[in-house]
C-alpha cells in the first residue's frame, strides 16, 4: 500500500464532509481544496553578493524536500543597482505530497517554534480564495541548523486554493489545522 500524508487522508475523511456540511455544496467536486503551496524568498543583498541566492535556494530547498530555483529580475532599477535578469531571489512551488507533507511540518513544528506565537492573522486573503503568511524567521523550521545560518531573513508562504471566497478558504485552511486567531 502506497504512502499517504495525514493531512490529506484528513482531509479526504473529515475536511470535505465539515466544509459540505457548512456551505452546503450538493457535489463532492464543489468543495475547495488546497491547489498548491508556494514559498518564496527576496533576497536584496544578492546584488552585491550572488552567493547569498544559494544561501536562500539551498535553505528553502532543505525547508521543503523540494528543489528550489531563483527567481530573476524583470526589469533595470538604478537606484537599486539592479539589471535585467540579475537573480534577486528564490521560490518553490509544492504540490501533492510533498505539499501535504509541508503543510503537516508547518503545523505542527515550526508554526509552534514562533516567538510569542499565538495564531496567524487572518487578514492575508486576497479576495479570490488564496492566503499569504509572512514568516520572520527561517529558523523557526527544525530542517534549518542554527550555526550553519549566515544570514537571519524571513520569507512568504502563498496557499493557493480552488475556493471561490476567503470565507471558504479560510473554513479550508482552518479545518486542515493552520491556527488563525481569535477576533
Amino acid at each position: 500500500m502506497a504512502y499517504i500524508p495525514r493531512l490529506k487522508e484528513e482531509y479526504k475523511s473529515r475536511v470535505i464532509s465539515a466544509l459540505t456540511e457548512e456551505f452546503g455544496y450538493k457535489n463532492v467536486m464543489q468543495v475547495p481544496k488546497l491547489e498548491k503551496i508556494v514559498l518564496s524568498r527576496g533576497v536584496g543583498a544578492a546584488v552585491s553578493d550572488k552567493k547569498l541566492i544559494d544561501y536562500a535556494v539551498e535553505e528553502l530547498t532543505k525547508i521543503t524536500g523540494q528543489k528550489a530555483v531563483s527567481t530573476i529580475s524583470k526589469k533595470d532599477v538604478a537606484s537599486f543597482k539592479l539589471r535585467k535578469g540579475m537573480p534577486i531571489g528564490a521560490k518553490v512551488t509544492l504540490r501533492g505530497e510533498r505539499m501535504y507533507e509541508f503543510l503537516d511540518r508547518l503545523i505542527t513544528s515550526a508554526l509552534p517554534r514562533v516567538r510569542d506565537f499565538n495564531g496567524i492573522k487572518a487578514t492575508g486573503f486576497d479576495g479570490r480564495g488564496n492566503y499569504n503568511l509572512g514568516v520572520l524567521e527561517q529558523i523557526i523550521f527544525p530542517e534549518i541548523d542554527i550555526d550553519k545560518v549566515n544570514k537571519i531573513s524571513g520569507m512568504d508562504i502563498t496557499f493557493v486554493t480552488t475556493a471561490q471566497t476567503d470565507k471558504e478558504a479560510k473554513s479550508l485552511l482552518a479545518e486542515l489545522g493552520l491556527p488563525f486567531k481569535k477576533n
